[in-house]
């Protein structure tokens, strides 16, 4: 059932693989204008990162034997504010392969996947199409993202792989409020600053 109010669809449950979209109300620093790729959520808590935070590292100054496998833009991505100093790697596979079997990857939703940034990134090259590496991740208690859905400040939304690696992080946020339709695609126009419409 549709929920007629004002920036609000049918829901989409929160699970590995969807995003969390900031709501233009969403005025915390950490989170502003972000989008969230969810990775884990279950009944003990939620991870995910920021896709659209590059910081100014590039991925050879920190992990230099992965930096070859890097999408572009080829630097480090802010994941989140917790733990900065811990580096999550997730990829999209090529057409036709699966995680399955893959020394140091973990599935995490369709060709989306973890990679462990321990393993040999010769055995898996051959088989991704591109990778992003986060610097820190964004993590919620048992019960914490709930609340914060349910207050307003996320819109849960399906994710597309190319959102993970893609070069056009900049206008992320935008693009995927657009391509839910309406009403939400009325908020992607929403005033970075309401002062200055």
């Amino acid at each position: 059932m549709r929920d007629e109010r004002p920036g609000r669809q049918a829901a989409t449950p929160v699970g590995p693989g969807t995003l969390l979209v900031a709501s233009p109300g969403l005025t915390d620093p950490n989170f502003s204008r972000t989008v969230v790729y969810m990775v884990e959520h279950r009944e003990h808590g939620s991870l995910g990162v920021v896709l659209n935070r590059p910081s100014e590292a590039g991925v050879g100054e920190v992990l230099p034997k992965w930096a070859p496998l890097a999408s572009d833009p080829y630097g480090l991505f802010v994941g989140g504010p917790v733990d900065g100093t811990t580096a999550l790697c997730l990829a999209c596979l090529k057409p036709g392969q699966r995680p399955d079997g893959l020394p140091g990857v973990v599935g995490v939703n369709g060709p989306v996947v973890l990679v462990d940034l321990d393993s040999d990134p010769t055995a898996v090259a051959p088989r991704l199409r591109g990778l992003r590496v986060f610097a820190g991740y964004s993590g919620w208690d048992a019960g914490q993202l709930a609340g914060e859905i349910s207050r307003g400040d996320w819109f849960v939304v399906p994710g597309l792989p190319d959102d993970v690696t893609t070069a056009r992080h900049s206008d992320l946020w935008g693009r995927v409020l657009r391509r839910q339709g309406p009403p939400l695609a009325l908020l992607a126009t929403f005033p970075v600053e309401i002062g200055l419409n």
